[in-house]
């Protein structure tokens, strides 16, 4: 195996011809503390050969920068065209008890019937709305207001210029009076009413896993996001940072899972800056008098030409940020790396620095949370390649690392990091799937990957890899799947893999979908298996 892990990543095309202009908003006082919510970068023309967030002059970046992914085509082949994902947050749920697919009988939102109104003006510009009368519907507008009655068509000829305008008028009245109904019926329960009848919903058996649109309420992003992070702490997930096509955020959503409503929680204390493509993981720790609290820790990411190697801390009860002084010798400065929590340590994998594609493995020891400290390992075995928008996902002791890119390629390889022995081992798999930006989900013994992208275009492919086998295989999935898309978050509650944002080379995504497992959701149920390698 070539060891390319410390190549130089040059684009001499784009060195030619980027240009970089940042702006930075203004300050914001939170808390007590000063941060900036937002920055902006605006880059010029971007390599069509080069891959997603590699590609500007900066080296090993991320899709932050605009770039769109083709690794392989030409220039003068068309890059991959999707139309946008709608932005309203609806879905509709078929009705698991039937084979056909009904969205009012199945049809569910946490708000109460008695705050329709409100929903239905927090939605009115939902684009999945279809023409009027589409599908036989008019949203409460009866069939009469559009036609003079029979009774006028009696009156004398004197009277019909007349009629002919208060005809008008009477439209106009009924035109109003309907848009003023249209408040009570909500937008999404009358796209619901609209799919009910469109052919292009095919029924789907209730043991079939299938694919929907959620709604969700509240204060949520105000833009669309890709490159950040999710973190499920009980029913709450917590989304924070990542970018849209220019700004870099720093912003914290929480989303309710029960009811799918967000909140824009208040922080305060030390707050990261703006960042995309960093690791937030998820650690408890002992506070005193036998309470134990969860805290997130934020790691790395970058902001335009910008990386960072430094450790945050967000308690999620006072949500106060921290930024702790730590021991040893940390990282260096990277994105698109992956974390995991083991052991009251956090292991980072790889990841890009600017100039280069990272392999090192190192671990952050919290066995006494007022003093992290920092080491590297040095794993024995077959290391992968150095690599960046790879996967990685903690099965008992040991890591799975899947995917990702060095700049030049996507991987399709597969690599197990012992964490117990210390030692990698590269596992055979039967084919090959190349893939980079993905998410990967467990789910018992399988891991599922969604979107991503495989070297030549974006995917909105659910592949399953079986961890007991290391064999892929793939289900057939019903209901209307997301756009490709890759640097999306995915996570596994109640039976449901929700996956948020994403970009696909063109579009940042502000949607929220959901994959029901049905039957499959017993898989989750499977612990007790091994991985051999």
């Amino acid at each position: 195996m070539t060891d390319r892990s410390h190549s130089v990543l040059s684009f001499p095309d784009v060195h030619k011809t980027s240009t970089l202009r940042e702006s930075h908003s203004h300050s914001t006082t939170l808390g007590g503390s000063t941060f900036d919510e937002s920055s902006s970068t605006e880059y010029g023309p971007e390599s069509p050969t080069l891959p997603p967030d590699m590609a500007q002059d900066e080296g090993f970046t991320d899709v932050s920068n605009g770039d769109d992914l083709n690794l392989g085509p030409s220039e003068e082949e068309p890059s991959l065209n999707v139309a946008p994902t709608p932005s309203s947050k609806q879905t509709y749920r078929r009705n698991n008890n039937s084979n056909h697919y009904n969205p009012m009988a199945s049809f569910t939102s946490p708000a109460d019937s008695t705050q329709s109104e409100q929903t239905a003006s927090t939605t009115s510009a939902s684009p999945l709305r279809s023409p009027p009368n589409s599908s036989g519907y008019d949203r409460g507008r009866s069939a009469s207001a559009s036609h003079p009655s029979s009774s006028s068509k009696r009156r004398t000829s004197h009277n019909n210029l007349r009629h002919t305008s208060s005809s008008t008028a009477l439209q106009q009245q009924h035109a109003a009076r309907s848009s003023r109904r249209q408040i009570h019926l909500s937008d999404h329960m009358a796209a619901a009413i609209e799919l009910s009848t469109s052919p292009n919903v095919p029924p789907a058996p209730a043991a079939g896993m299938y694919w929907s649109r959620a709604i969700s309420f509240g204060r949520g992003p105000s833009r669309p996001l890709r490159a950040h992070t999710s973190n499920l702490i009980g029913e709450h997930l917590y989304v924070f940072g990542g970018c849209d096509i220019k700004a870099c955020f720093n912003t914290l959503y929480i989303l309710d899972m029960d009811t799918l409503t967000w909140s824009k929680p208040r922080t305060s204390g030390d707050i990261p800056p703006p960042c995309r493509a960093h690791s937030c993981t998820t650690v408890e720790h002992d506070v005193g008098n036998g309470r134990r609290v969860l805290f997130l820790y934020v790691f790395g990411g970058g902001d335009g030409p910008n990386y960072f190697n430094d450790l945050y801390v967000l308690n999620t009860e006072t949500f106060t940020w921290t930024k702790p002084n730590t021991e040893g010798m940390p990282p260096s400065p990277r994105r698109a790396h992956t974390t995991c929590t083991w052991n009251s340590n956090i292991i980072v994998v790889g990841g890009g620095d600017g100039v280069r594609a990272l392999a090192d493995v190192h671990c952050l020891d919290l066995t006494d949370p007022s003093r992290p400290v920092w080491s590297q390992l040095e794993p024995s075995g077959t290391p992968p390649i150095a690599r960046g928008y790879h996967t990685s996902n903690l099965v008992k002791d040991k890591l799975i690392v899947y995917g990702g890119s060095d700049g030049h390629e996507c991987f399709s390889d597969v690599f197990v990091l012992d964490l117990v022995a210390n030692k990698w081992s590269q596992v055979d798999v039967d084919r090959a799937i190349p893939r980079l930006a993905h998410t990967a989900t467990q789910v018992g013994s399988y891991i599922f990957v969604i979107g991503g992208h495989d070297g030549n275009r974006y995917s909105n492919d659910v592949l399953l890899l079986n961890l007991v086998t290391m064999s892929w295989e793939s289900r057939k999935i019903y209901g209307g799947a997301p756009s490709p898309r890759g640097y999306h978050t995915a996570i596994l509650h109640d039976s449901r893999i929700y996956i948020l944002g994403g970009y696909d080379g063109k579009h940042v995504f502000e949607d929220i979908y959901l994959l029901e497992l049905s039957s499959s959701a017993y898989l989750s149920q499977i612990t007790n298996f091994d991985i051999d390698v």
